[in-house]
């Protein structure tokens, strides 16, 4: 679970962070600030793991705050004004939110946040194939949250992508590349142009067949074979 502060002065923006990190089930927010001052003061005693950073702000401004923090937890900043997206980056913010932005593109920034999961023993970053706890699909005017450990396999159908579970299945606009980048590449496998398991859901492989939980079969492509046999063969 990461713990969050936000830095906003405008209510309204505050609303709307607060209702996206409630969204996120690996996110606790733990203070909201309408100044940078009152927030520095607060990270002298308290630990969190990252910051949603408004650029303009009373008193000093989002830049004039990462300039003096001396302990950085991760940063997403957000801002009405794309001038200081350049700028921004030079102090190795996470990720750079341009208002108005929607939840798909909140949830795209948080993802990109490091995580324990995603650090090495001596702390650098290992790849950027970071592996939710969740994810959440645009299901008609809705955004469903899905446990990524359920996920059996996504199949690729034309123009939109569908998200098998043991007993559901919801349709994602996302691409199957857009999953193959997102979805941890050692948990989840492309094993054909239509098709990614999810690893821990194999229960064996027949012939040019991946047998998934409740006998679910998926074909594996020629093009994959080899990559997926050197995978589950150690």
């Amino acid at each position: 679970m990461m713990q969050c502060i936000i830095i906003e002065d405008q209510p309204p923006a505050q609303r709307v962070l607060k209702k996206y990190i409630s969204d996120i089930g690996n996110l606790q927010l733990k203070a909201t600030f309408s100044d940078a001052i009152l927030a520095m003061e607060y990270l002298k005693t308290e630990h969190v793991d990252l910051i949603f950073l408004d650029i303009h702000l009373p008193k000093i401004s989002g830049i004039e705050f990462l300039n003096v923090l001396k302990q950085k937890p991760s940063v997403i900043l957000t801002t009405a004004f794309s001038d200081y997206a350049l700028e921004s980056y030079e102090y190795g913010v996470v990720d750079y939110l341009l208002k108005p932005f929607s939840f798909k593109r909140f949830v795209q920034a948080v993802h990109k946040v490091p995580t324990k999961e995603n650090l090495l023993m001596d702390g650098t970053v290992q790849n950027d194939n970071v592996l939710p706890d969740v994810i959440f699909v645009k299901s008609g005017y809705e955004h469903v949250k899905i446990e990524v450990r359920n996920i059996s396999h996504i199949r690729s159908d034309a123009d939109y992508t569908e998200i098998h579970l043991i007993k559901h299945k919801y349709l994602s606009q996302e691409t199957l590349k857009y999953w193959q980048e997102h979805l941890n590449s050692l948990k989840f496998l492309r094993v054909h142009k239509s098709y990614i398991v999810n690893m821990s859901k194999i229960k064996k492989v027949i012939g040019n067949h991946v047998v998934l939980e409740r006998n679910v079969r998926v074909p594996i492509g020629r093009a994959y074979k080899e990559d997926f046999m050197k995978s589950i063969i150690k």
